[in-house]
Order: C-alpha cells, then structure tokens, then sequence
C-alpha cells in the first residue's frame, strides 16, 4: 500500500522560510490523479492548502496562501513539495500530505484523499 511521509517541517520566525516534502514509500505517485497539503491546527479542521496534478500543470492554492505557497513535484523522485515564505503564524499547524483517489476529486474537500501522512508540525512564533 502506497505510504506517504511529509517532512521539512520546524520553527521560524514570521518571515522565514520552509519547504515541506511529501515522499512515497513506492515510485506509483504519478499514477494518482493529484496530491494534496492540507493542515490542521489545535482545535480547527483540517484545511485544504494547496494540490497538484499528476503531471504538475495544475496547482492550486487556498487564499490565504497564494502569493507565498508554492507546490511543486518531481516525479523522479516520487516527492512533493511545498515551498512556504513569508510565513505567518495563522500557518502555524501539523502540515499533512495525500493522494486523490478519485478522477472527479475536489482539492479543497479532504474527503477525495487518502494515504495521509504522519504529518509534520511547522511553527512560526516571535
């Protein structure tokens, strides 16, 4: 079964920088219709951050992101990645990676994905 794992995680300061990665334990990545970043923080829903095409020619992001998120993959490497600057501390959650399931998926509903991650827990404090 395909098994995901998200790191890259850690503790900034608002303004800095992360990039999060979301590898799979077996090179079948590319055959699922998209990957997703969602996060959760204490006492909140988990939350739709961005996903990905297959391919990679469809990224998409929620709004509080756009303009500082970007999510990339390489295929090759059966990992995807999330670049995040100018962070804030409305970021701060455990970040979370996972699969679409189906063709008619919807990014912004978790419950189109599966194969969820570990998650890694990203901090941003003064």
């Amino acid at each position: 079964q395909l098994q995901l794992e998200e790191s890259g995680g850690g503790s900034v300061q608002p303004g800095g920088s992360l990039r999060l990665s979301c590898t799979a334990s077996t090179p079948t990545l590319r055959y699922y219709f998209a990957v997703g970043w969602f996060r959760q923080a204490p006492g909140k829903e988990r939350e739709w951050v961005s996903c990905i095409s297959s391919g990679g020619g469809d990224s998409r992001y929620v709004d509080s992101v756009k303009g500082r998120f970007t999510i990339s993959r390489d295929n090759d490497k059966n990992t995807v990645y999330l670049q995040m600057n100018n962070l804030k501390t409305e970021d701060n959650a455990v970040y979370y990676c996972a699969v679409a399931l189906v063709r008619d998926y919807e990014c912004s509903e978790a419950r189109y994905f599966g194969s969820w991650g570990q998650g890694t827990q990203v901090t941003v404090s003064s």
